[in-house]
């Protein structure tokens, strides 16, 4: 079991420190000339829509592991564990063609009408939750796969892990921005986060052929 949370918890980290989660909101809150309170609540709500979409496919994932796994011992032994080390393999070889693209979230600033700044506010939330609930993450929807094959238990922890970490991570490094603090040169990551997501797909698609989930 806990090799599940321990997996759950290494993908929602690499997640949430992709650039494209978090930076444009701290580029969206200066542009708006949002409060620290307003910017850290727009992480928040934005982050939560992300995860939440993820964990409506995901549980979907989870459930077709569960009601196959039940049914067909090699699933959970071997096809589930395959599938996460295929997928690794993609996403590497997408990070040595370059197409460094995951999803995408073209947050840029929204224009509203002169008004309240409140009502300028929630424009911009608005339009951020919807691109944010819009663009799900693919790679966490395999490890629901393999989660579901131990039960609703291994969807469950999945889910829990997913959302409390992206939020969580992602809401730490908006304050650090805001806050003028320096986190981490962001560029490597930018650049090479693929080939590292697909990388710990294919160590834990190994450790679930070597220790059953």
């Amino acid at each position: 079991m806990y090799q599940i949370f321990i997996g759950s918890l290494i993908l929602s980290i690499i997640h949430a420190l992709i650039p494209n989660h978090w930076l444009p909101l701290i580029a969206v809150g200066k542009t708006e000339k949002w409060t620290q309170s307003q910017t850290l609540w727009a992480t928040v709500i934005t982050g939560t829509a992300h995860t939440l979409s993820t964990i409506i496919f995901g549980i979907a994932a989870g459930f077709i592991g569960y009601r196959m796994s039940a049914k067909y011992s090699i699933i959970s032994e071997t096809i589930a564990p395959g599938i996460l080390i295929g997928l690794g393999l993609i996403y590497i070889c997408l990070g040595f063609l370059r197409h460094s693209h995951h999803h995408s979230f073209d947050l840029k600033p929204v224009t509203s009408k002169p008004g309240h700044q409140k009502s300028r506010w929630i424009a911009v939330l608005t339009s951020l939750s919807i691109a944010m609930f819009l663009t799900p993450c693919i790679e966490i929807e395999a490890y629901y796969f393999q989660a579901g094959t131990i039960g609703w238990i291994g969807i469950f922890i999945v889910s829990v892990v997913y959302l409390v970490t992206t939020v969580g991570v992602m809401l730490l490094l908006v304050y650090l921005g805001i806050s003028g603090v320096k986190t981490f040169n962001a560029h490597f990551l930018e650049h090479h986060e693929k080939g590292i997501t697909g990388v710990v797909l294919i160590g834990l698609g190994i450790l679930a052929l070597i220790i059953k989930f």
